[in-house]
Order: C-alpha cells, then structure tokens, then sequence
C-alpha cells in the first residue's frame, strides 16, 4: 500500500453512491500510515495524509457537482490548511460562498458532508459567506487563526480570492492585535498546565514547550511578517539557522510521539495518558512495553519541549518588540558585560558566558538585581549556546564553581528568578550530575504529577515563599524559615530530597549518601552535613508518622521525638515535609493533611520540651479541651450537671483526640436527642467543627458490620474517609467519629450535601441484615495500575494491635477490610485512611475477642484474608 495506489483508487471510483469503496479507501489510509510509519518520514505521511483527503474531497465534490457552482469554494483550515494531517485529526473545513446559499445548493452541501461521515471522516465543517465568516473572525481570534492558514481546496478561486482581500482590509484584526491576543491565549494554556510541560500524562499539542507553541510562532509570522516559510525568519535575522533546524527537528520529534499514539489510541487522543505510554514507547522504538521504555521516551520527550520552549520565548520575545514596536525606555548599566533593558537582562557582548564560572557569576548577578523581570532574548540565546559547549564536564568538579555555588545557596534572593533560570535552563544539570540524571525522570503513580525535578523545584520555590512576606497561608513555616541562621542547609536538603529516585534502591538513603559527598566537597563543616544528611534521609519520616501513625499514642510521639532529637531538626523537618507535600501534586494539600502534621508538630515539641515525656504533655492537652469545652457548652445553656454525667462516659483518650469545638458539637448534638434506648442510634454531620474536613458521627447501640456499612455507603456516595475514630462508652454505647471529604479532596461545605450524606447512612444503618451494595467504578488511571497488598503489624500499648495496610485504592476498599474484621471477630478500634494517588496506606487499631492484641495466628490469618480479597 502506499500514497500513490490510494491515489489511484479515489479516481476509479466515479459515483457518489458507493459508500463502501469509499470506506475501504479510508480503511486501507489508516493501513498505509500503520506499516510506513517508523519506514518513512514523518513528514511524508503528515504531509501525505493531508494530500489524500484533498484528492478524495475534490473528486467528491466533483462527482457531486458542485464544482458546477461557481461561486463557491471549498476551503481547508487550520491545521488541515497547514496542508498537515495526523492519523486521526479533526478535517477542518470552510465552504465559501461570495453570497447567500440558495435550498438547492443547502441540500447538496449537506448531502456532501454527510457522505464525508458516512465512509469514516472527521470532519468539522463551517458553512458561510464572505461576509459572515469576515463578522465571525473579526469576532472570534479562533476563527481569525483558522484562517491564516486557508488554502482553496476546490471551486471558486474568485470566491476565495474575494476573502482573502476581504481579511486584509481595514477593520480587521491588525497585526498587533492579533499578536496581544495569541500571546494571552498561550499565557492561558500555559497557567492551565501549571506553567510545566513536565507533568506526568502531557498533552503534546497543548502542553507549554509542545506543538501549539511552534503553532503560535507560525501564526503570528504569517500574519505579521507574511512569511509563509521558517527560511524567511532566517533571513529576517529572528532566526539563526542551526535554530530554526532545532525547531523543526523537535516539531519532527512532537510529530512523531503524537502520531503513534493516534495509532495506538485509535482515534484522535492528543494526551499521553499511562494507559497508552508503553503503547507508544514500542511504536517509537524506545523497546518492547516496560518502564524502561516509557523512561526512555519521557526523557526525550521532555528535552524536546524545554528546547521549544526556549526558542518560543526567543521568538515571541523578538515578535512583540517589533510588532508592538516597542523602544528601550529605560537602560540600566550592571557591569561591563551586562545591562537591564525595561527590567530584562542583556549582554552587552557576545563572550558574556566565557566559562562555567561565568554563567554562575550571572545567576549572582540576577540575584543581586531583584528588579530584572527576566532574560533578554539575546542573553536567553548566548546562555543555551554556553550551556552546550561546556557539556563535556559537570561544573561541580570546577573548584570556583563550588565556591560560586555555596555563594548562591546564601543568596537571600538566589531562589527567585536566578533559581528559575538554573532549573528551566539547564544550569543545575550542567552542574549537578546526579541532577543530570533525574531530569524528565518519571513516576509512574497517581500520587506524583510531575517528574522528579519538576518536582523538587517546586519544593524549593515553596520553601523560598515561606520566607516571603506575601506568605500569610503558613505563618510557622514562614517563622521558621526567617529565623534559620542557615537556611542554605534546608534548600540543599530539598535539592537533593528526591536525587536518589531511579537508581532500584531506597531513594532516601542514596539520596543520603549522594548530599553528604556534596556537602564535603563543597567545604561544609561536619555537624552542617549530618543535619542535611539526616533530612534527605528522614524526610519522609514526618509524613509517614502523620498520616500512618496514631499521634495521639504517647510512645509514637516519643520515638519520633527521639528520631528528631531537637527543636532544630524538628522545625528543618516540618517545612521540609510540608513544602515536599505541596509540591507533589496540587489536589494533595488538604486541611486533613494541615492538621495532621500541625497536631504531630505540636505534640513532639512538647515532648522535647518536657525531655520525651509525652503523657505529660496529653494529660495536660485533656485538661484543657475539657475546660474549653465545658465554657463552650455552658455559654450555649448546657446544665453543668449534664456535661459532666455525660463526659463519665467516656475515656481520657476521647478527649486527647478531639478538639474544644469537636466535644462540644458532639455533646450538644447528643444530649438534644431523645432518650437513649436499645434501638437509639444518631447519625449527625458538621462542616465547621474540623479543620480536616467534615465531621459525620454515629452515636448509639452497637450493629453488625457498621463501620463498613458506612464506609460502603459513604464511598459510593464519592466521599473519602481520612479519619475515623471507633470508641465504645463505658455504658455499652459506640461513638464513630468520621472526618470526610469530596473524592477529589475538597471540603465538604453545602449542607443539603451534608444532609444526604447523613440521611444515607441513616437509612443503611436502620435496615437490619441487609448490606450495602456499592456500585462506584475503578476510574481509568487505575485500571492501568498495579498494587501489590501489604500487610504489616506493629504492637500498640499492649491491649491492641496496629494492622498496616498498602493496597489498591479501589471502590469498596475499606468495606471489605471491615469486614474481615468483623469475620474473625476482632474489634476495630481506630482507622486513619491516607490515599497517596493510587494506593492506599490505611492504619487500623484492632483487638481480639478478648480485648488483647492479635496472636501470631491471628496475624497470619488476617494477612491471607486480606491478600486473597484485595489483590
């Protein structure tokens, strides 16, 4: 099969009536892109794609007679006009007529495209006249760019011709408008990506540094400068030639990645989703379907768009100072090798970056002039040009860009603009070999969103914001921060927090390992390096205690007191944990999570302060949630006589666990009920009383499998559980604390929501015998992932057993948990639920029928239930 024989085929076909030939014309396209690509040029069949439907679409309109209609045209656009066509995109048509369509003329136009969907064309068609598409594009900067790029396709060359002078009159978009408006519309699309192409799953026609970037160069060059061609760019000096040959080979490489996964998804799929990754590696060459592959590919794929990116900046940068024609109003001279033009930074010669020290005394430079907004287009060019030549050795190995390096670290404003131009740029890579290689490096899970450096650099940017004055979100962080007397030690901590992923060991300990070799080379004292050394150790240590751990347990505060050892490192590790978490993944952050790690701080700072003595510190933490909370009831009317015989019901421990506010609501909410019976039982919800989320609790006679009935009704119901705590009234009643949220994490705040949410596990809770059924859906990501369950037991105050739980994140995950517990007869005593992407860490508190810890066989028969179940 190739393009010629197709060719051939479209002309033996003279009927409109013979759908069927038509369809295996389309059918044996898709056979011919299949087999020749990886064989051909991508160009060829981008190109020649595009030049198959052109034929197919004028023998048909031939054939349908409206070539007869001389004042008609039909017009390819957009992408189509580009005279380029992937496997599955979108055929984007105009059909021109220089007056109004006549009912005759309607009808064959539409019986025209329905013969275009018929034999298995995507088409987006517009049907207008001269006038109505020059008012809608003069409206409309999407339909105005659609048609930079038209070209007649067949029919009237007069009626086209007629539009195309229509568009270059007055009253039209001028050059500078449309230029203002596609430098927005990027701004846009980039702020929806977060300003990164380095997310996990990029859209390769969206995304920053990607496709619609070297789109927009095209745009605005056609209609401006009237190049139709990169050459002329060139010759107009926008470009240098070795630049505009980079820019093409990385539209080759975007192409190419977009063009096999049309292939693989079957239809017109522009995101590079896990589920099709792998797919694309094999078709790519990169190796047969592993990780490996797809690592291989990402890496390639994101060095692409970081050098789209630069040249899209360069470009765009020229653009709007001479389209918008733009003079110099205010020259600031630096030193003798740079200057600020309007706040961005120029050389003032071509030698500016002579050495790697050079570069490094430049980010200084931008460092010590806070004002500079950004890099001249120029300075932007001479900087990747430098970054090139010095790549044969690491400038850390360089003894003055040590010192330089350190210098920076102390800079007070190095983590602003200069650190923004050693990531995006490639300076930290050219310094840093083990950053070299976690650059574009994947994370192929839920719970990350960027790749590994991505990551880590927004890590940085949160601690440096911490110290801003702008912070007003995370007051202890920010107070933290500004009294470090070395914050340098905590930006390199978090430099090198992740560095050892990739590597098929504990990444934290390599990490570890790595910093402290950086630390003595770099001429660190030795207690500076064993406190950054344990922090790229332990920085996963807070997070795991906070959301894995009973914090209210006095000895999980004392040994994680005595992992931290002092005031110092404990307050280097909370901002560190904090930014790490934010920086993960946007919908990550949460009050649940806020709280959790306050709560944790909290308490371990006491219990350094009272030398490890953390029961102290929770008897003096009852004491004071009951004087809080017995104002609060009391201002509200409460009898004093009735707090007290209601709180006889309850343990200490209720107290340490919940807030003032919490006891309050609780006691209010109860006691207003009816008298307490053997059937009583009170479901009620708050938004406020919780920091973490909203609170459901249950209150009343215990029932079989409760706790996973309302784990079942609650999920099917898209709510998330974070923290449950089960407890049982000295007088045989059962109190079930619940702080929920959405499925995607945010608060839960409308009270008719809150109302059904209540009203459902009402309902579920007063049907004897009958179980929940819950009908929630894997979603797709995760059908595309694999989680093997693990299952670990840990003692707690020797009357319980703590049971660890990694698993699948699926629909009905802690129901089903539940009730193994309930079939082996053992007592759940508390369930904090944390949910990292697509797995999930859940802690539960159980016991025995006889109220003791869980016996080795019992341990053994609850691993196996739990496997056989979840896996």
């Amino acid at each position: 099969m190739s393009l010629q024989s197709l060719l051939g085929q479209i002309k033996l076909i003279n009927t409109t009536d013979n759908i069927a030939a038509y369809k295996t014309i389309v059918a044996n396209s898709y056979e011919w892109l299949e087999t020749e690509f990886g064989q051909s040029d991508i160009k060829s069949l981008v190109t020649g794609r595009a030049t198959l439907i052109d034929n197919l679409l004028a023998h048909i309109w031939k054939l349908m007679g409206l070539n007869k209609q001389n004042k008609i045209a039909l017009v390819a656009v957009g992408g189509y006009g580009r005279g380029q066509l992937q496997p599955y995109s979108d055929i984007d048509l105009l059909i021109l007529s220089s007056k109004s369509f006549s009912k005759e003329q309607q009808e064959s136009i539409g019986q025209f495209i329905t013969l275009l969907w018929d034999i298995g064309l995507d088409v987006g068609q517009s049907v207008r006249t001269i006038k109505e598409t020059f008012s809608q594009a003069k409206q409309d900067v999407t339909i105005a760019t659609n048609l930079v790029e038209a070209r007649i396709l067949t029919g009237s060359q007069d009626t086209f011709d007629g539009l195309n002078k229509k568009l270059q009159a007055r009253g039209y978009w001028s050059s500078k408008d449309f230029f203002l408006a596609k430098y927005d519309e990027q701004i846009e699309r980039h702020g929806k990506c977060k300003d990164t192409s380095f997310n996990l799953e990029p859209n390769v026609k969206e995304n920053p540094g990607c496709l619609r970037d070297i789109q927009s160069i095209g745009w605005v060059a056609k209609k401006h400068f009237k190049a139709m061609e990169g050459t002329e760019l060139v010759e107009a000096g926008y470009f240098t030639q070795q630049e505009f040959e980079e820019l093409i080979e990385c539209r080759d490489d975007l192409w190419k990645i977009r063009f096999a996964l049309h292939l693989v998804a079957g239809r017109s799929e522009n995101r590079l989703l896990f589920d099709y990754q792998q797919d694309v590696a094999t078709k790519l060459g990169f190796g047969e379907n592993t990780k490996a592959s797809v690592e291989k590919m990402m890496k390639a794929f994101f060095r692409t768009v970081r050098r789209v990116s630069e040249l899209n900046d360069m470009l765009l940068q020229r653009f709007r100072q001479d389209i918008l024609e733009l003079k110099v109003k205010e020259t600031i001279a630096i030193n003798q090798n740079f200057e600020l033009l309007d706040g961005l930074i120029a050389p003032k010669h071509q030698e500016v970056f002579s050495t790697p020290e050079a570069i490094l005394q430049f980010l200084h430079l931008v460092a010590d002039n806070p004002s500079t907004k950004g890099l001249h287009s120029n300075c932007l060019r001479l900087l990747r040009q430098a970054r090139r030549k010095y790549h044969s050795q690491y400038f850390a190995e360089r003894e003055t860009c040590r010192e330089l390096f350190m210098s920076l670290m102390k800079h007070p404003d190095f983590f602003g603009l200069a650190w923004n131009i050693m990531h995006k740029h490639g300076v930290l890579q050219a310094y840093i070999p083990q950053w070299d290689h976690i650059v574009g490096m994947m994370q192929f899970d839920l719970f990350h969103a960027y790749t590994v450096d991505e990551h880590t650099h927004r890590l940085v940017k949160n601690i440096h914001h911490y110290g801003l004055p702008e912070n007003t979100q995370f007051p202890r962080c920010g107070n933290i921060v500004k009294s470090l007397d070395k914050p340098e030690l905590l930006f390199i901590a978090a430099i090198f927090h992740d560095i050892g992923k990739g590597r098929n060991g504990d990444h934290s300990k390599l990490g570890a390992v790595d910093v402290k070799e950086f630390c003595i080379t770099h001429g660190l004292n030795e207690k500076d390096t064993e406190l950054i050394r344990w922090l790229v150790e332990s920085h996963l240590l807070m997070s795991v205690i906070a959301q894995r751990r009973d914090i209210y347990d006095p000895e999980v505060i004392n040994e994680f007191a005595q992992s931290v050892r002092t005031r110092n490192n404990l307050n280097h590790l909370y901002v560190l944990t904090l930014a790490d978490i934010r920086a993960t993944n946007d919908n990550l952050w949460n009050d649940w999570k806020a709280s959790l790690l306050r709560e944790l701080y909290l308490l371990t700072l006491k219990a350094l302060e009272n030398g490890l003595e953390c029961k102290v510190a929770l008897q003096d933490r009852v004491q004071e949630h009951q004087q809080k909370a017995r104002q609060i009831l009391l201002d509200g009317g409460m009898n004093d006589t009735q707090i007290t015989q209601f709180w006889k019901r309850l343990n200490s421990d209720y107290f340490a666990r919940f807030k003032p506010e919490q006891i309050a609501w609780h006691a209010s909410v109860i006691l207003a009920s009816h008298p307490m019976t053997d059937d009583f039982l009170l479901v009620g919800t708050s938004a406020s009383t919780s920091k973490a989320g909203a609170e459901l609790i249950v209150y009343g006679k215990d029932k079989p499998k409760m706790f996973a009935q309302i784990a079942s009704v609650l999920d099917s119901r898209n709510c998330t559980i974070h923290d449950a705590q089960i407890m049982h009234t000295h007088d045989g009643y059962i109190f079930d604390s619940f702080i929920i949220l959405e499925q995607n994490a945010d608060r839960i705040t409308s009270t008719s929501r809150l109302k059904s949410l209540q009203e459902a596990v009402e309902t579920q809770l007063n049907k004897p015998g009958e179980e929940h059924s819950n009908k929630r859906k894997m979603s797709r990501q995760m059908k595309q992932l694999d989680v093997a369950t693990k299952v670990r037991f840990y003692p707690y105050q020797n009357k319980g057993t703590i049971v660890e739980l990694e698993a699948l994140d699926a629909p009905g995950l802690l129901a089903n948990v539940s009730e193994q517990f309930v079939e082996l007869n053992f007592k759940l005593h508390m369930a904090k639920i944390s949910t990292i992407g697509e797995r999930a860490e859940d802690l539960f508190i159980v016991s025995n029928n006889n109220d003791e810890p869980l016996t080795q066989n019992e341990q053994v028969e609850l691993r196996n239930r739990l496997k056989e179940n979840l896996d």
